[in-house]
């Protein structure tokens, strides 16, 4: 079945933030100047106390996206229907703009990894994955946006590269395209690849949307932390990005040591300085490890929402 509306209908929505709960005190009392807000589904689809009300006054003043990180849509399980019911649920709520989550696999027989999963990529991969993304599709009534991953290891049974399976994916579902400018650069240094090739070859006239955030530099590997600010190599890279998407919706994700509201939106601000295709001179050494870096696994996005809740739900 073809979505009822395709990603050629999907608006340019500007520069947005993501919706935290750090924020949202500041969000629904000062109603700041930002294009858009992307909120992580789980944090509101089985909330019914403070963070259900906060994402409908903020989808009442602003555009609201749906960003998941539980469809599990690479995994070899049944697709999670319950899931998908308490998803299009939020969505007829808050009237998203669109609803992506990522290219990979959280579980597999019953069991959550809490981790976003890299899948190989060949054709059984592409084959599996395409019939998975009309059934919710289909089931969602909308196309879905998928992110490329972060990833940190490939598969020797890999056959295609990454930008040509999200590709043929798109082609064969009609689904649209969440490319992390982030994720470029963490996965092509693990993987001992060129980031501006990767960029060359990315299905641009699929993406619908961007995302940019800070990692944190290990020396020998780089993880996918959102703890800092964006890197001047990714902004570099977004630089181009922009160009080639045809200005997309650019998403800035802060997950980890998020700053005040202002320091967010001040970092976001930045990304018009790149949007021409100059790249101001930026002088500076590689991202600092934190303490305790750990890559986006899903506990990391999605549990520190429900901090301030109360115990509602």
């Amino acid at each position: 079945m073809t979505p009822h509306t395709g990603i050629r209908d999907l608006p340019r929505l500007g520069l947005g933030l993501g919706l935290r709960n750090t924020h949202f005190e500041h969000i629904v009392s000062d109603w700041p100047a930002v294009d858009w807000f992307e909120a992580i589904s789980e944090n509101f689809m089985d909330s019914g106390g403070r963070p259900r009300d906060i994402i409908r006054k903020v989808a009442n003043r602003y555009p609201v996206v749906l960003h998941g990180v539980s469809m599990s849509i690479g995994s070899t399980d049944p697709l999670d229907m319950t899931y998908l019911s308490r998803l299009r649920d939020l969505a007829g709520e808050v009237q998203p703009q669109w609803i992506s989550d990522h290219l990979c696999w959280t579980g597999v027989m019953g069991l959550n990894s809490h981790d976003l999963l890299p899948v190989p990529l060949n054709d059984d991969t592409l084959k599996h994955i395409a019939a998975r993304v009309h059934k919710v599709q289909d089931f969602l009534d909308r196309p879905l946006i998928l992110e490329n991953p972060s990833t940190y290891v490939g598969f020797q049974n890999s056959t295609l590269e990454e930008p040509d399976f999200l590709r043929e994916l798109a082609h064969q579902t009609g689904c649209g395209l969440l490319l992390d400018v982030n994720n470029v650069y963490v996965s092509c240094f693990n993987a001992d690849t060129d980031p501006h090739e990767y960029l060359a070859r990315f299905p641009c006239e699929h993406v619908v949307q961007m995302h940019l955030a800070g990692h944190s530099h290990c020396g020998t590997h780089i993880i996918d932390t959102h703890d800092q600010p964006v890197r001047p190599e990714v902004w570099d890279l977004y630089s181009i990005a922009y160009q080639k998407t045809n200005g997309a919706s650019t998403l800035l994700e802060w997950d980890g040591n998020i700053p005040s509201f202002e320091e967010c939106h001040a970092e976001l601000l930045k990304s018009k300085a790149y949007m021409d295709g100059h790249v101001p001179a930026i002088a500076d050494g590689p991202a600092p490890a934190t303490p305790q870096s750990v890559s986006n696994p899903v506990d990391f996005l999605v549990h520190s929402v429900m901090a301030h809740t109360d115990g509602q739900r």
